[in-house]
């Protein structure tokens, strides 16, 4: 391989598997919490942030943060609010808002953006859900 060609995902697997039979493993980060995808922290119990109710669309969501964690805020009705951690239950992957639902791009699990809930794995356990209340425009996520 030249220095030029890019090393992918497939040729560290590859070599993985020569590493681990002949002297080591391999780690690849982005299967890992706190991988190159996202920052894998869970909210600290007790935290909370602030996001405009203006700025969720309804039957959309959006990505904020409680401190180094990140967290999905959906407005499935006008007027109702919820939040979940945005750390993928698989792989602690940073899962992003897509209309209904949170995608993660590490390994296409699916959460349906109003429970929570798995829609396609491979994780197998629910986002997190987090206390929401609505003060006028305000929105006030609390972990």
């Amino acid at each position: 391989m030249s220095d030029a060609t890019p090393l992918t995902r497939r040729t560290l697997v590859h070599l993985g598997g020569a590493a681990a039979a002949g002297t080591g493993a391999l780690l690849l980060t982005a299967c890992t919490p706190g991988g190159a995808s996202g920052s894998g922290a869970s909210p600290t119990a007790g935290a909370s942030t602030t996001v405009s109710l203006k700025s969720i669309p309804v039957g959309g969501a959006v990505s904020a943060s409680i401190g180094s964690a990140p967290v999905v805020v959906a407005q499935p009705s006008a007027g109702k609010v919820v939040a979940f951690s945005a750390v993928c239950t698989h792989a602690g992957c940073t899962v992003a808002p897509q209309g209904t639902e949170f995608d993660c791009p590490c390994h296409g699990s699916k959460f349906d953006a109003t429970t929570g809930d798995v829609i396609n794995g491979p994780a197998k356990d629910p986002l997190p859900e987090l206390k929401t209340t609505i003060d006028g425009d305000t929105v006030t996520v609390t972990a």
